[in-house]
């Protein structure tokens, strides 16, 4: 299990290796996150926090298939991310599943069976089942050509009633690479006022 957590408010982001959650972090705290080419680089929380707001942004460690990374010690990361929601669920405003645009349906897909339910499905629907409002963070969006039909396959996939756009609430695209993240930003910013919190407002604006 994680060690050390601060004692604030948070928001978290969650989701596979590889998808951009390091650099997010960064276009969203203004501050360098450690970030790579090879997945797993992250393998404890990294929170910034703001001590004066009792608030902070952390990027938990990815979770899946990480090259050079045994199977016991990935699901065990997986299995500490999940523990770590679980523990904190009362002070996360918003979990932020970040999912890479271009390859999730994919991915999804490959993982779904009658014995299987994908991570990211299953992190989905995990944040819900322990009161965490659930944000999805669709990167990479610059490298889709088919925008609109790749986010309603998300959206289905995640079992949410497609057209996307109906979403806007939940669900943003966003190229974090190319600092386009103002969709993210505008949904943090309704979970800041909807929580009370709009002191909060100016880390995203």
């Amino acid at each position: 299990m994680f060690e050390g957590r601060p004692d604030r408010e948070e928001v978290v982001l969650v989701g596979r290796s590889n998808v951009g959650k390091s650099t997010l972090m960064r276009e969203l705290t203004g501050h360098d996150v450690t970030t790579g080419r090879k997945p797993g680089v992250t393998r404890e929380p990294t929170h910034y926090d703001w001590h004066a707001q009792n608030f902070m942004f952390t990027d938990l460690p990815g979770f899946g298939f990480m090259e050079g990374v045994e199977a016991a010690r990935r699901e065990q990361i997986k299995t500490d991310v999940v523990r770590y929601v679980e523990a904190n669920a009362d002070q996360i405003l918003a979990g932020v599943l970040v999912l890479d645009g271009k390859a999730a349906v994919d991915i999804i897909d490959r993982h779904s069976g009658p014995d299987e339910v994908p991570h990211d499905v299953e992190l989905f629907g995990f944040l819900r089942d322990v009161d965490v409002r659930p944000v999805v963070a669709v990167n990479k969006m610059d490298k889709v050509d088919d925008r609109d039909d790749r986010l309603d396959a998300i959206c289905d996939r995640l079992g949410l009633y497609p057209p996307w756009q109906q979403w806007r609430d939940t669900v943003a695209p966003v190229a974090a690479k190319r600092g386009s993240v103002e969709p993210l930003l505008e949904v943090l910013r309704d979970v800041f006022h909807d929580a009370k919190r709009d002191e909060l407002l100016q880390f995203v604006t």
